[in-house]
Order: structure tokens, then sequence, then C-alpha cells
């Protein structure tokens, strides 16, 4: 491809999204469809800048952030190194294989009740579901990263006397690094819809919270300027994980 095709192949999706917006506009203004339940993008947008003005993004943007960061971050790293140390020991996988089985299949907001009831109502509980739905992603793709290392690896390091720490840092964090930055991506993607999902269920702040108002009070057009707002930092997240992988495994992209 040269590099004259590249810019036009990525205005494409810009000049198909303007095109829909557009359309969007056109149907909801000439009443071809429920301005009720459609709103046109410039009512949204409209409704965009109003509670951006007012503060009640800004405020809810920032606790949902702090939130979905704490999460995932602890949950990430906690799962890392659980699963890289299953795949090393293997009496440790043996132990625990049925009970990963067992919870990760469920779904983390369908425990929600009993992790308040465990954590209380507070922050707690929302933690350690966002947490929880970090973890696994991390857990799975550290294990499986480890499994695939080559065994003359460890052969080599015990001939040279590693063991504990340095087998960890010198042979299961690198040889498992593009499973784990993988799996970073997917519990990216995870802890943030439990992030808006635990929102939506038991917080006085945050954006679902916001996206719920606007439901309960029929304020449609606030209801999807809350859902652009979700939709971009998703986007921004992704982009943001693509860099970083760009840049601790470059030969991924290869």
């Amino acid at each position: 491809m040269t590099e004259t095709q590249r810019p036009r192949n990525g205005l494409l999706p810009v000049l198909a999204f303007c095109g829909f917006l557009l359309a969007w506009e056109l149907a909801a203004s000439t009443g071809m469809v429920s301005a009720t339940f459609f709103p046109p993008p410039t009512r949204i947008w409209s409704s965009l800048v109003d509670i951006t003005g007012s503060g009640e993004l800004p405020a809810a943007t920032g606790i949902t952030l702090l939130r979905f960061a704490v999460g995932l971050v602890s949950g990430s790293i906690t799962g890392a190194l659980l699963g890289l140390t299953m795949g090393w020991w293997q009496p440790l996988r043996s132990l625990l294989d049925p009970f990963v089985a067992a919870v990760y299949p469920m779904p983390k907001i369908a425990i929600f009740p009993l992790l308040m009831i465990i954590f209380g109502l507070g922050e707690g509980s929302k933690f350690v579901a966002i947490a929880l739905a970090a973890f696994f992603p991390m857990l799975i793709t550290s294990l499986v990263g480890v499994r695939q290392i080559n065994k003359v690896y460890f052969e080599v390091g015990s001939n040279y006397g590693a063991r504990g720490v340095r087998v960890l840092t010198h042979i299961l964090l690198p040889g498992s690094l593009p499973s784990i930055m993988a799996g970073l991506r997917l519990s990216t993607n995870s802890a943030f819809i439990i992030t808006i999902s635990v929102e939506l269920v038991a917080a006085r702040s945050g954006l679902g919270v916001l996206l719920w108002f606007g439901w309960e009070t029929f304020r449609v057009a606030e209801l999807y300027a809350v859902l652009v707002v979700i939709a971009l930092l998703g986007i921004l997240f992704n982009q943001l994980m693509e860099r970083v992988t760009a840049a601790v495994v470059p030969w991924m992209g290869e």
C-alpha cells in the first residue's frame, strides 16, 4: 500500500461517520424517525455542552476514571502475578484451576450483590467488582503465556543458578510479555464495562449514574451525550493500549 492510499483509506471511516450523522439529523428533523427517542445530533451536542459547562460531566467522568483505574491496576497486577506463578508451579495450578474454572465464567455484575454484602455498600464493593473483572483475563493470559515458553529457557536458567525472583524477572515475565499485554487490553475493556455497570446499579456519582438519571427523567439527549463520552473513553483506552503494546512488545506488530 502506498503512502497516498493510506490517508484515503483513513478518511473513509470519517466520511462514513459524517454521512451517518447527517442522515440522522435530517431524519430526526423531518420526522422520518422519532426525535423523542432519536434526538438529532445537534441536540445531543447541545446537551453535551450543557452538562459539561455545569460541571456534572467532568465530575462524573473523574469519579468513573478513579474507580476504573484503581480496579484495573489492582486486579491486573494481582492476576498477572498469580497467572505467572500458576504457569510456572504445577501444584498451585492443579489446586486453583477448579476455582478459576468455576468463578471466571460468572458475570461479575451478577455477583455484585454478594460483594456488597461482604464489602459493604460503599466504594469497597465497587473496587472489588472492577478488580475481579480485570483479574481473570490477566490471570488466564499470563498463565497461557508461561505455558508457551520453551522449557529450554528454564533449563538454561537453572544451570546458571536462576531461582525465585530471578526466574520471574529473567524468564517468566519476558517470555510471557506478549500474552500479558494482550491480557491487559482485555482487562481494560472488562474493567471499564463493569465500572459503568456497578455505577448503574449502586452508585451516587459517576457516568453510569448520569446515564441512569437521563433515563429516569427521560432526558434522552443527555442519555445519548453520556453514551458518546463513554464510547470516546473506550476508543481512547484502546488507542492507548495499542501504543503501550507497540512500545513494550514492538515485534507483536510485525
